[in-house]
Protein backbone atom coordinates (compact mmCIF):
# COMPACT_ATOMS: atom_id res chain seq x y z
CA UNK A 1 0.00 0.00 0.00
CA UNK A 2 1.15 3.07 -1.14
CA UNK A 3 -0.17 7.12 0.31
CA UNK A 4 0.81 9.40 -3.08
CA UNK A 5 -0.91 12.71 -3.77
CA UNK A 6 -3.84 12.33 -1.45
CA UNK A 7 -4.50 9.16 -2.72
CA UNK A 8 -4.56 5.73 -1.08
CA UNK A 9 -3.32 2.65 -3.13
CA UNK A 10 -4.00 -0.30 -2.37
CA UNK A 11 -1.91 -3.43 -3.88
CA UNK A 12 -1.56 -6.02 -1.15
CA UNK A 13 -3.68 -8.93 -1.92
CA UNK A 14 -6.30 -9.67 0.92
CA UNK A 15 -6.56 -6.33 1.93
CA UNK A 16 -9.45 -5.20 3.65
CA UNK A 17 -10.44 -1.36 4.16
CA UNK A 18 -12.84 -0.20 6.99
CA UNK A 19 -13.50 2.42 8.90
CA UNK A 20 -13.05 3.40 12.60
CA UNK A 21 -14.55 6.60 13.22
CA UNK A 22 -12.96 9.22 10.75
CA UNK A 23 -10.26 6.68 10.53
CA UNK A 24 -9.54 4.32 7.28
CA UNK A 25 -7.75 0.99 8.66
CA UNK A 26 -6.38 -1.32 6.09
CA UNK A 27 -6.20 -5.24 7.66
CA UNK A 28 -4.53 -8.21 6.08
CA UNK A 29 -5.37 -11.41 7.84
CA UNK A 30 -7.39 -9.44 10.81
CA UNK A 31 -3.98 -8.04 11.58
CA UNK A 32 -4.38 -3.55 11.09
CA UNK A 33 -1.40 -2.98 8.66
CA UNK A 34 -1.89 1.01 8.09
CA UNK A 35 -4.26 3.18 9.01
CA UNK A 36 -4.80 7.20 8.03
CA UNK A 37 -7.32 9.53 8.79
CA UNK A 38 -9.69 10.31 6.25
CA UNK A 39 -9.67 13.84 5.69
CA UNK A 40 -6.22 13.47 4.67
CA UNK A 41 -7.27 11.65 1.41
CA UNK A 42 -8.80 12.47 -2.24
CA UNK A 43 -9.24 8.99 -3.32
CA UNK A 44 -8.66 5.03 -2.81
CA UNK A 45 -7.81 2.97 -5.69
CA UNK A 46 -7.97 -0.77 -4.83
CA UNK A 47 -5.91 -3.34 -7.00
CA UNK A 48 -7.05 -6.76 -7.31
CA UNK A 49 -8.37 -8.57 -4.24
CA UNK A 50 -9.24 -5.59 -2.05
CA UNK A 51 -12.43 -5.54 0.19
CA UNK A 52 -13.89 -2.42 1.59
CA UNK A 53 -16.68 -2.67 4.18
CA UNK A 54 -20.32 -1.10 3.61
CA UNK A 55 -20.07 1.32 6.42
CA UNK A 56 -16.63 2.88 4.69
CA UNK A 57 -18.04 2.69 1.65
CA UNK A 58 -20.67 4.89 3.28
CA UNK A 59 -18.66 7.48 4.36
CA UNK A 60 -16.60 8.18 1.42
CA UNK A 61 -19.77 8.66 -0.16
CA UNK A 62 -20.52 11.33 2.19
CA UNK A 63 -17.20 12.95 1.61
CA UNK A 64 -16.53 12.39 -1.77
CA UNK A 65 -14.41 10.03 -1.68
CA UNK A 66 -14.26 7.81 -4.57
CA UNK A 67 -13.02 4.20 -4.54
CA UNK A 68 -11.78 2.59 -7.42
CA UNK A 69 -11.81 -1.13 -8.30
CA UNK A 70 -8.99 -2.27 -10.77
CA UNK A 71 -7.60 -5.76 -11.35
CA UNK A 72 -4.42 -6.93 -10.05
CA UNK A 73 -2.88 -5.50 -13.77
CA UNK A 74 -4.13 -2.20 -13.72
CA UNK A 75 -7.43 -3.01 -15.34
CA UNK A 76 -10.33 -0.83 -14.81
CA UNK A 77 -13.26 -2.42 -13.08
CA UNK A 78 -14.99 -0.13 -11.45
CA UNK A 79 -15.22 3.49 -9.65
CA UNK A 80 -17.45 3.85 -6.20
CA UNK A 81 -18.49 7.74 -5.96
CA UNK A 82 -21.10 9.95 -4.21
CA UNK A 83 -23.32 12.06 -5.73
CA UNK A 84 -21.14 15.21 -6.16
CA UNK A 85 -20.60 15.75 -9.78
CA UNK A 86 -17.20 17.01 -9.30
CA UNK A 87 -15.87 14.57 -12.19
CA UNK A 88 -18.48 16.23 -14.76
CA UNK A 89 -16.76 19.49 -13.95
CA UNK A 90 -13.86 18.03 -14.84
CA UNK A 91 -14.63 16.36 -18.09
CA UNK A 92 -16.26 19.61 -19.23
CA UNK A 93 -12.98 21.22 -18.41
CA UNK A 94 -10.76 18.11 -20.15
CA UNK A 95 -13.47 18.89 -23.24
CA UNK A 96 -12.83 22.48 -23.26
CA UNK A 97 -9.37 22.45 -23.18
CA UNK A 98 -9.23 19.45 -26.31
CA UNK A 99 -11.22 21.91 -28.44
CA UNK A 100 -8.70 24.94 -27.38
CA UNK A 101 -6.18 25.16 -29.98
CA UNK A 102 -3.68 26.95 -27.92
CA UNK A 103 -4.47 24.76 -24.69
CA UNK A 104 -3.81 21.40 -26.57
CA UNK A 105 -0.76 22.53 -28.50
CA UNK A 106 0.89 23.78 -24.80
CA UNK A 107 0.03 19.80 -23.61
CA UNK A 108 0.88 18.15 -26.80
CA UNK A 109 3.87 19.88 -26.67
CA UNK A 110 5.41 19.08 -23.09
CA UNK A 111 4.55 15.38 -23.75
CA UNK A 112 6.16 15.47 -26.91
CA UNK A 113 9.31 17.15 -25.47
CA UNK A 114 9.56 14.67 -23.05
CA UNK A 115 9.00 11.48 -24.92
CA UNK A 116 11.91 12.70 -27.60
CA UNK A 117 14.40 13.29 -24.12
CA UNK A 118 13.01 10.18 -22.36
CA UNK A 119 14.02 8.04 -26.02
CA UNK A 120 17.04 9.94 -25.85
CA UNK A 121 18.13 8.93 -22.90
CA UNK A 122 17.34 5.15 -23.75
CA UNK A 123 20.10 5.90 -26.40
CA UNK A 124 22.64 7.83 -24.73
CA UNK A 125 22.43 4.61 -21.92
CA UNK A 126 22.67 2.37 -24.46
CA UNK A 127 25.65 4.05 -25.71
CA UNK A 128 27.15 4.10 -21.83
CA UNK A 129 26.46 0.70 -21.34
CA UNK A 130 27.22 -0.98 -24.69
CA UNK A 131 30.48 1.09 -25.61
CA UNK A 132 32.10 -0.89 -28.64
CA UNK A 133 28.94 -2.81 -29.33
CA UNK A 134 26.60 -0.51 -30.78
CA UNK A 135 26.82 2.03 -33.42
CA UNK A 136 28.27 4.85 -31.68
CA UNK A 137 28.16 7.10 -34.64
CA UNK A 138 25.10 6.84 -35.99
CA UNK A 139 23.17 6.97 -32.20
CA UNK A 140 25.24 10.29 -31.48
CA UNK A 141 23.93 11.94 -34.60
CA UNK A 142 20.57 10.72 -33.74
CA UNK A 143 20.57 12.13 -30.29
CA UNK A 144 22.28 15.19 -31.39
CA UNK A 145 19.30 15.59 -33.72
CA UNK A 146 16.55 14.87 -31.29
CA UNK A 147 17.96 17.63 -29.16
CA UNK A 148 17.55 20.08 -31.65
CA UNK A 149 14.01 18.82 -32.02
CA UNK A 150 13.29 19.57 -28.28
CA UNK A 151 14.52 22.99 -29.13
CA UNK A 152 12.45 23.29 -31.85
CA UNK A 153 9.49 22.73 -29.63
CA UNK A 154 10.11 25.59 -26.85
CA UNK A 155 8.53 28.05 -28.79
CA UNK A 156 5.27 26.05 -30.86
CA UNK A 157 1.97 25.14 -30.27
CA UNK A 158 0.63 24.39 -33.68
CA UNK A 159 -0.92 21.37 -33.24
CA UNK A 160 -0.01 19.85 -36.38
CA UNK A 161 3.82 21.05 -36.11
CA UNK A 162 4.10 19.59 -33.08
CA UNK A 163 2.77 16.17 -34.27
CA UNK A 164 5.19 16.24 -37.42
CA UNK A 165 8.40 16.87 -34.74
CA UNK A 166 7.22 13.86 -32.80
CA UNK A 167 7.29 11.82 -36.10
CA UNK A 168 10.39 13.15 -37.23
CA UNK A 169 12.01 12.07 -33.85
CA UNK A 170 10.53 8.85 -33.48
CA UNK A 171 11.87 7.66 -37.15
CA UNK A 172 14.95 8.85 -36.14
CA UNK A 173 14.66 6.92 -32.96
CA UNK A 174 13.59 3.90 -34.43
CA UNK A 175 16.41 4.04 -37.20
CA UNK A 176 19.29 2.96 -34.67
CA UNK A 177 16.90 0.82 -32.95
CA UNK A 178 18.08 -2.92 -34.31
CA UNK A 179 21.89 -1.26 -32.99
CA UNK A 180 20.40 -1.77 -29.29
CA UNK A 181 19.72 -5.37 -30.06
CA UNK A 182 23.25 -7.02 -29.01
CA UNK A 183 22.20 -11.00 -28.55
CA UNK A 184 20.11 -13.43 -30.76
CA UNK A 185 20.61 -10.91 -33.83
CA UNK A 186 19.40 -13.70 -35.97
CA UNK A 187 15.83 -13.61 -34.79
CA UNK A 188 15.50 -10.42 -33.83
CA UNK A 189 16.12 -8.00 -36.18
CA UNK A 190 14.68 -4.73 -36.50
CA UNK A 191 14.02 -2.84 -39.79
CA UNK A 192 11.50 -0.50 -39.15
CA UNK A 193 8.56 0.19 -37.19
CA UNK A 194 5.20 -1.94 -38.17
CA UNK A 195 2.21 -2.02 -36.03
CA UNK A 196 -0.99 -3.74 -38.05
CA UNK A 197 0.75 -6.09 -38.55
CA UNK A 198 3.82 -6.48 -36.44
CA UNK A 199 6.33 -7.74 -39.61
CA UNK A 200 9.21 -9.39 -37.08
CA UNK A 201 9.42 -10.03 -33.30
CA UNK A 202 11.05 -7.02 -31.98
CA UNK A 203 7.76 -5.15 -33.32
CA UNK A 204 5.33 -8.29 -32.18
CA UNK A 205 7.19 -7.52 -28.55
CA UNK A 206 6.75 -3.87 -29.11
CA UNK A 207 3.75 -3.71 -29.49
CA UNK A 208 2.37 -5.99 -26.89
CA UNK A 209 3.74 -4.09 -24.75
CA UNK A 210 2.32 -1.28 -26.03
CA UNK A 211 -1.40 -2.45 -25.37
CA UNK A 212 -0.43 -3.33 -21.86
CA UNK A 213 0.91 0.03 -20.96
CA UNK A 214 -2.14 1.96 -23.04
CA UNK A 215 -4.94 0.10 -20.93
CA UNK A 216 -2.43 0.67 -17.67
CA UNK A 217 -2.85 4.47 -18.93
CA UNK A 218 -6.95 4.15 -19.60
CA UNK A 219 -7.26 2.58 -15.90
CA UNK A 220 -5.29 5.43 -14.43
CA UNK A 221 -7.37 8.26 -16.36
CA UNK A 222 -10.98 6.36 -15.47
CA UNK A 223 -9.17 6.39 -11.90
CA UNK A 224 -9.12 10.54 -11.69
CA UNK A 225 -12.51 11.02 -13.23
CA UNK A 226 -10.65 11.78 -16.79
CA UNK A 227 -12.20 10.32 -20.14
CA UNK A 228 -9.61 8.42 -22.12
CA UNK A 229 -10.68 9.11 -25.30
CA UNK A 230 -10.43 12.59 -25.49
CA UNK A 231 -6.59 13.88 -26.22
CA UNK A 232 -5.02 16.61 -27.21
CA UNK A 233 -1.97 15.08 -28.99
CA UNK A 234 -4.27 12.32 -30.20
CA UNK A 235 -7.36 13.96 -31.48
CA UNK A 236 -10.84 12.09 -31.59
CA UNK A 237 -11.39 8.99 -33.58
CA UNK A 238 -13.69 6.00 -32.89
CA UNK A 239 -12.44 3.42 -30.56
CA UNK A 240 -9.27 5.46 -30.02
CA UNK A 241 -8.43 6.22 -26.19
CA UNK A 242 -6.77 9.36 -27.13
CA UNK A 243 -5.62 11.21 -23.90
CA UNK A 244 -4.57 7.45 -22.86
CA UNK A 245 -2.33 7.36 -26.02
CA UNK A 246 -1.29 11.11 -25.16
CA UNK A 247 -0.35 10.06 -21.72
CA UNK A 248 1.63 6.71 -22.40
CA UNK A 249 4.19 8.64 -24.94
CA UNK A 250 5.92 8.89 -21.56
CA UNK A 251 6.43 5.79 -20.91
CA UNK A 252 7.04 4.15 -24.41
CA UNK A 253 10.94 4.16 -24.45
CA UNK A 254 11.05 4.33 -20.64
CA UNK A 255 9.09 1.44 -20.03
CA UNK A 256 8.22 -0.94 -23.46
CA UNK A 257 11.55 -0.06 -25.09
CA UNK A 258 13.97 -0.83 -22.18
CA UNK A 259 11.93 -3.79 -21.34
CA UNK A 260 11.93 -5.20 -24.90
CA UNK A 261 15.52 -4.91 -25.47
CA UNK A 262 16.02 -6.64 -21.69
CA UNK A 263 13.95 -9.28 -23.19
CA UNK A 264 16.26 -9.75 -26.19
CA UNK A 265 19.53 -9.16 -24.92
CA UNK A 266 19.28 -11.46 -21.68
CA UNK A 267 17.54 -14.29 -24.00
CA UNK A 268 14.27 -13.97 -21.71
CA UNK A 269 12.58 -14.60 -24.96
CA UNK A 270 13.76 -16.80 -27.97
CA UNK A 271 12.66 -16.90 -31.35
CA UNK A 272 11.02 -19.83 -31.52
CA UNK A 273 8.68 -18.13 -28.99
CA UNK A 274 6.93 -15.69 -31.88
CA UNK A 275 6.15 -17.95 -34.98
CA UNK A 276 5.06 -15.72 -38.66
CA UNK A 277 1.95 -16.08 -39.54
CA UNK A 278 0.49 -16.56 -43.63
CA UNK A 279 -0.16 -12.76 -43.01
CA UNK A 280 3.47 -11.53 -42.76
CA UNK A 281 2.71 -11.03 -39.10
CA UNK A 282 4.21 -12.25 -35.88
CA UNK A 283 3.09 -13.53 -33.26
CA UNK A 284 3.72 -14.94 -29.74
CA UNK A 285 3.16 -18.48 -28.24
CA UNK A 286 1.25 -18.98 -25.03
CA UNK A 287 4.42 -19.37 -22.99
CA UNK A 288 6.60 -16.65 -24.58
CA UNK A 289 3.35 -14.64 -23.79
CA UNK A 290 3.56 -15.82 -20.73
CA UNK A 291 7.11 -14.73 -20.10
CA UNK A 292 6.57 -11.10 -20.89
CA UNK A 293 3.68 -10.77 -18.72
CA UNK A 294 5.68 -11.85 -15.98
CA UNK A 295 8.26 -9.59 -16.86
CA UNK A 296 6.04 -6.33 -17.25
CA UNK A 297 4.95 -7.05 -13.90
CA UNK A 298 8.05 -7.49 -12.03
CA UNK A 299 9.50 -4.17 -14.29
CA UNK A 300 6.23 -2.41 -12.62
CA UNK A 301 7.62 -3.19 -9.09
CA UNK A 302 10.67 -1.09 -9.76
CA UNK A 303 11.33 1.87 -7.43
CA UNK A 304 12.71 5.05 -8.79
CA UNK A 305 12.56 8.73 -7.39
CA UNK A 306 9.54 10.63 -8.92
CA UNK A 307 11.05 14.24 -10.29
CA UNK A 308 7.79 15.75 -9.31
CA UNK A 309 6.57 14.83 -6.24
CA UNK A 310 9.82 14.12 -4.82
CA UNK A 311 8.87 10.59 -3.05
CA UNK A 312 10.43 6.69 -4.46
CA UNK A 313 7.28 5.04 -6.06
CA UNK A 314 7.26 2.00 -7.97
CA UNK A 315 6.60 2.12 -11.88
CA UNK A 316 3.54 0.52 -12.06
CA UNK A 317 2.12 3.49 -10.19
CA UNK A 318 3.79 6.03 -12.61
CA UNK A 319 0.56 6.16 -14.44
CA UNK A 320 -1.81 6.81 -12.00
CA UNK A 321 0.13 10.22 -10.72
CA UNK A 322 1.08 11.53 -14.09
CA UNK A 323 -3.07 11.17 -14.19
CA UNK A 324 -3.45 12.79 -10.87
CA UNK A 325 -1.64 16.08 -11.77
CA UNK A 326 -2.84 16.38 -15.75
CA UNK A 327 -5.87 16.35 -13.02
CA UNK A 328 -4.76 18.78 -11.28
CA UNK A 329 -3.55 21.17 -13.93
CA UNK A 330 -6.98 20.94 -15.49
CA UNK A 331 -8.68 22.05 -12.60
CA UNK A 332 -6.34 24.75 -12.01
CA UNK A 333 -4.19 23.26 -9.57
CA UNK A 334 -1.22 23.70 -11.00
CA UNK A 335 0.09 26.12 -13.94
CA UNK A 336 1.29 23.52 -16.33
CA UNK A 337 1.21 19.62 -16.73
CA UNK A 338 4.61 18.62 -15.79
CA UNK A 339 5.18 15.11 -17.81
CA UNK A 340 7.66 12.26 -16.06
CA UNK A 341 10.71 12.78 -17.54
CA UNK A 342 13.24 9.88 -16.75
CA UNK A 343 16.97 10.67 -15.71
Amino acid sequence: MKHLLNTLYITSQGSYLSKQGNTILVKIEDEVRFRIPIHNLQGIVCFGRVMCSPYLMELCGERNIPISFLSENGKFYARLQGPVSGNVLLRREQYRRADDAVSSGEIAKSIVAIKILNSRNVLLRALRDHKGVVSQGEIEEVVKHMAELVKRLQNEIDIDVIRGIEGDAARSYFSVFNSLITSQKDDFTFYERSRRPPLDRVNSLLSFLYTLLAHDVASALEEVGLDPAVGFLHRDRPGRRGLALDLMEEFRSFIADRLTLSLINRKQVKGRGLKKLETGAFLMDDDTRKKVLVAYQEKKQEQIQHPFIGEKVSLGLLPHIQASLLARHLRGDLDGYPPFRWK
